[in-house]
């Protein structure tokens, strides 16, 4: 493989047909998701939002193989997906860097154990995502040194650097404060329209899932379901505090709390 294919885009499609999936508890078998159904196409950037315990988290950990689901089939290109694969890279809250390690370092690991690549053409694809998220000038800093924000860009440079065909991303900029994640918003939205990575994106913030997303998916408080996906057709690059961004976010949370509601009165 050369370095030219493996800077490369590549990117895939996911289907999650049917899936259920229950966990034992102190007071019985807790139903997590019922029933769920989704399509994400190549390149799509989709958000998946909901209250918590409503399974969005589950879903994700099913998609990269962490955990099996109880009915139901999870494909990747038509490949059913049977466990953890290089085809898909999970980034959580916690940026889960080695402290040990230089920015630097921390990005070749990921790329360690990807076959057919020499270390200088390792060295150059870890080189070539530092760029990305302009942290190049960071590359010998020790993890201590740097911001939250300057934290989760190594750990995207990380996530990204093996080329997966998807990036799961689970409530990664949860932790920030919100000026860091308003400036993170924009660097996501150009990574992403550069490099066309299909995006599955937990959160529980809404205006961060209008702002990012091409759709978002609505979750029904547990048992987990799919209530409405929203199309978002804001023109990017989106800024959190337009109007417009502002009145479909409050469209969607509306939406959520009637079926709060509903679950309540139920």
């Amino acid at each position: 493989m050369s370095l030219h294919t493996e800077l490369q885009n590549v990117t895939a499609k996911l289907v999650v047909e049917g899936v259920c999936k229950s966990f034992n508890s102190a007071n019985g078998r807790v139903d997590a998701l019922q029933d769920i159904n989704l399509r994400v196409n190549e390149g799509e950037f989709v958000c998946l939002v909901g209250p918590s315990g409503c399974g969005k988290s589950t879903l994700l950990n099913l998609v990269a193989g962490l955990d099996k689901p109880d009915k139901g089939i999870i494909s990747v290109d038509e490949a059913p997906v049977s466990g953890p694969g290089r085809d898909r890279m999970v980034m959580f809250q916690e940026h889960a860097l080695f402290p040990w390690l230089n920015v630097f370092d921390n990005v070749m690991f990921g790329l360690k154990l990807k076959p057919n690549l020499t270390d200088s053409e390792r060295r150059e694809v870890a080189k070539f995502y530092l760029n990305l998220v302009g942290l190049d000038k960071f590359a010998k800093s020790s993890i201590h040194e740097l911001s939250g924000g300057m934290r989760q860009r190594v750990a995207l440079a990380r996530s990204l650097a093996p080329n997966p065909r998807i990036l799961l991303m689970d409530e990664t900029f949860g932790a920030l404060d919100a000026l860091t994640r308003e400036q993170l918003y924009g660097e996501l939205q150009q990574i992403w329209q550069k490099r066309k990575k299909t995006i599955l994106f937990v959160t529980h913030n809404i205006r961060e899932a209008v702002c990012l997303g091409d759709r978002v998916v609505l979750f029904s408080p547990h048992p987990g379901k799919i209530v409405q996906i929203f199309d978002i057709d804001l023109p990017r690059l989106r800024d959190i505090n337009d109007p417009a961004l502002t009145a479909l976010s409050s469209e969607i949370t509306a939406t959520l709390k009637h079926q709060i509601g509903a679950n309540v009165a139920e």
